[in-house]
């Protein structure tokens, strides 16, 4: 793992997002891995700004997101379609049909994740996965105990996942409870991995992917089995920790 440390959020953002336009120059038809939730949103305003100042194109990428929460149609204000759209693709110049999210209504969610499984390998996988990590561990709603081994799939949310996604919606009450989640062999099979990491809160979480065992109850650790991954940690997620940082 290289780990690329940076003084706060905004740096992070800024930094992530220099690196995926680089990917992007140098591979216009890269096939890109999204994720959703708070870590990514600044790096996706500094996509936004360098498109309008600088031009760069997304007309032949492709796109593939983790997950998406069961339940909760394109145009819900709170799925991760919705969010991806607000956040980033209604503001550059992506082709949406090239826009790959699981469907949350879909009337058969295992012959969706078969689907999702599939339309990825068809594409050759992915060549840049850009990933955040949860307290407990989880990477895309992979919660602790799924699989190494494990493809697309339904997942039952950890209770501390909806309590973190709460702030998302007007009530708890309202957060999904389940999702469809590409499964970590599969975002292992990413060529490049980009794991993004800011704030306190997820300190822990990055002592223990660093320091920690290879092991399911803390998903992220298997990033230690992947050949290429990218870490940008800003110094209050990175304080104190006995590692070497460029």
């Amino acid at each position: 793992m290289r780990i690329i440390e940076v003084k706060d959020y905004q740096q992070m953002s800024k930094r992530a997002a220099e690196y995926i336009i680089n990917k992007v120059v140098q591979n216009p038809s890269i096939k890109l891995g999204l994720a959703t939730g708070g870590t990514p949103i600044g790096t996706y305003k500094s996509l936004i700004e360098d498109h309008q100042k600088n031009g760069t194109s997304y007309q032949k990428v492709t796109t593939f997101n983790l997950d998406e929460y069961i339940g909760l149609s394109s145009d819900n204000k709170n799925s991760y379609r919705y969010f991806m759209n607000d956040h980033l693709f209604n503001y550059i110049d992506i082709n949406k049909a090239k826009t790959n999210i699981p469907s949350g209504i879909a009337p058969d969610f295992q012959e969706e994740c078969h689907r999702y499984e599939d339309i990825i390998s068809r594409h050759g996988g992915i060549d840049l996965q850009i990933l955040g990590i949860g307290s407990n561990g989880h990477i895309g709603f992979n919660e602790p105990g799924t699989s190494f081994g494990s493809k697309t799939h339904i997942v039952n949310l950890a209770p501390s996942t909806i309590q973190a996604n709460a702030r998302f919606f007007s009530r708890i009450e309202e957060v999904p409870t389940k999702a469809i989640t590409m499964g970590i062999s599969t975002i292992l099979k990413s060529k490049e991995i980009l794991l993004l990491i800011s704030g306190e809160k997820k300190k822990d979480a990055l002592c223990r992917l660093l320091n920690g065992k290879i092991n399911e109850s803390f998903p992220a650790s298997v990033l230690k089995n992947h050949p290429c991954v990218t870490i940008i940690a800003d110094k209050v997620a990175i304080a104190d920790l006995e590692v070497q940082c460029l």
